[in-house]
């Protein structure tokens, strides 16, 4: 298959299917006689693994690791299993620091709970504020 019908049938764009080859996580695919790429299944299937790595936002050297793995399978897991350790370790963080933007927004909201004019709004004061490096309500 031709790189147009690969990206469409993985559900991506030609320019990621170019992007991965170039990274070296999909395979060079051989050329037709017309000078044409012609994918393989394989290339499909590499496709989606990393497709799916990324839906769980893992770093494409993470991916690219995983998939040594997918073609040596004898090797140990032990390196996998750290793999997804230290991505939950990186999902966890980017969870306490949302939770700490929530309180913050939170915070803020807390400035202005009545419809007032601009000049009066406790959220702009607050945010006035901070832009002149004063103490802003979501920091303290």
């Amino acid at each position: 298959m031709r790189i147009g019908e690969l990206a469409r049938r993985a559900g991506t764009e030609v320019d990621t299917v170019r992007y991965y080859e170039k990274s070296g996580l999909l395979p060079p695919p051989p050329r037709a006689e017309n000078g044409y790429r012609a994918y393989g299944q394989r290339h499909l299937e590499a496709l989606a693994f990393i497709r799916h790595c990324r839906e769980l936002d893992m770093p494409l050297a993470d991916v690219k690791r995983l998939l040594d793995f997918v073609t040596h399978p004898e090797a140990d897991c032990g390196d996998i299993n750290q793999l997804i350790d230290d991505q939950l370790g990186r999902v966890r963080e980017r969870l306490r620091s949302v939770q700490a933007l929530e309180r913050q927004l939170v915070a803020l909201r807390a400035q202005c709970d009545e419809h007032r004019s601009a000049r009066e709004c406790g959220i702009l004061h607050e945010l006035v504020a901070a832009s002149h490096q004063e103490e802003c309500a979501c920091h303290r």
